[in-house]
């Protein structure tokens, strides 16, 4: 870790404290050149494997971005989204995995956003799950009907 003071490449950890609940750890660091003091926060590195292959970082905007167009429409907040993407990112770390592929992002979306809403969990898995038709919808949404005992409709 180079210092951001004097750029110098060596620094001593004074303290040491977990954050973000508990997904990052806070280090409280001192130059060993001109003793300034700097905090560091460290992470654990997700990473998502797509389809083509391509490795890329776990990207919070882009799970957001994804469930927002299923959301289109729906009277679904900025702040809803935000959670969802938290709940997701934190499932996804709890696998213990470093690197996750795609089906795995798109399963863990699939149950916080049928509780948010329906009709975005609907959108999003036809897309996910690749309906072929109206036998696919009717389907769906007859297991949603027998899961809530209602008549979702």
């Amino acid at each position: 870790m180079h210092c951001p003071f004097c750029q110098h490449h060596d620094s001593r950890v004074i303290d040491s404290r977990s954050a973000e609940e508990g997904n990052a750890i806070r280090r409280r660091r001192e130059c060993l050149a001109c003793h300034m003091r700097f905090t560091t926060i460290e992470t654990a590195a997700l990473t998502v494997r797509k389809r083509s292959g391509v490795v890329e970082p776990f990207s919070r905007i882009k799970v957001a971005a994804g469930v927002r167009k299923a959301c289109q429409g729906r009277p679904v907040t900025d702040d809803d989204l935000q959670v969802l993407v938290g709940r997701v990112e934190e499932s996804l770390r709890e696998t213990g995995k470093s690197q996750i592929d795609t089906q795995a992002i798109g399963r863990a979306i699939l149950e916080p956003l049928k509780a948010l809403d329906v009709v975005a969990y609907l959108r999003f898995a036809s897309v996910y799950s690749c309906f072929q038709g109206l036998d696919d919808f009717q389907a769906e949404i007859d297991a949603l009907r027998d899961e809530t005992g209602s008549g979702v409709r």
